[in-house]
């Protein structure tokens, strides 16, 4: 059975794609025009068309309009402090069993593109719990969830997690902070049975203190990893691995409460 294809309707946001380095999230609204530096676009032409039709602008220039997704929306969040890589975003939310249903608690919110991701994964019944002490922190990534439509899965608290976690038979604790072993107590009382508990560490001193905190906290499955990533240049009889590579960008750790 053929596919229908997905026609664009007015007020649906899109993706301008130009290139890889190139693109832009628009509303698509009849007689709106948008301004860009390859010549204006009408944004009412697409209504009615199907996705992944070209759009001419004024100087010529071809836009092609695809759905605008998560990650799209993800990639022009505001940042006010550094995000963790999706490579390790990924493997957080896999090790953590982060799924459909779970209850996590997490510590710190940031900008809340760790906090956005696992949402996508407990949506529709579970909840994220993220402690910030920041509240400047807090709320720009309440912004940044609300535009990702995501912060009906999201429970933000203002208070400091070394003062005591409030939930209790959670799924998963993740810690994104400076000192997480000093979490790993707390975690233990919040955990249910089997919880996970993951830390993200920019450093190897502070995987050392995590580590030995939750061998002597009773925790098993104890592991610390880092993941490297590396990207290629792809092109017929020259293909090679790009000159620049995303190299360290942090330390994971991981335990089961038992």
């Amino acid at each position: 059975m053929e596919e229908t294809a997905r026609v664009i309707s007015d007020g649906d946001e899109v993706l301008l794609y130009v290139n890889e380095k190139k693109s832009w999230i628009v509303k698509v609204e009849k007689e709106k025009k948008f301004h860009t530096h390859r010549g204006i676009v009408d944004l009412g032409q697409a209504i009615g068309q199907p996705y992944g039709i070209e759009l001419m602008t004024t100087m010529g220039a071809a836009m092609r309009v695809l759905p605008a997704d998560y990650l799209d929306h993800l990639e022009r969040i505001m940042r006010k402090t550094q995000v963790i890589y999706p490579k390790d975003t990924a493997l957080i939310t896999m090790l953590a069993n982060i799924k459909s249903g779970s209850r996590v608690v997490e510590c710190g919110t940031g900008s809340g593109a760790l906090t956005s991701y696992m949402a996508t994964h407990v949506s529709p019944s579970g909840k994220i719990f993220t402690y910030e002490i920041r509240e400047d922190f807090q709320a720009n990534a309440k912004k940044n969830l609300e535009k990702l439509k995501l912060s009906e899965y999201v429970e933000f608290k203002l208070k400091d997690i070394m003062t005591g976690i409030d939930e209790k038979e959670v799924d998963a604790v993740v810690l994104d902070m400076a000192t997480p072993w000093q979490v790993v107590g707390i975690a233990y009382n919040a955990l249910r049975f089997g919880g996970r508990i993951v830390s993200f560490s920019p450093t190897i001193n502070q995987v050392e203190k995590t580590v030995e905190e939750l061998r002597k906290s009773g925790y098993v499955n104890v592991k610390a990893l880092e993941l490297i990533m590396r990207t290629y240049k792809v092109k017929l009889n020259e293909t090679r691995p790009d000159m620049v590579m995303v190299g360290h960008t942090g330390y994971i750790v991981s335990a089961r409460r038992c």
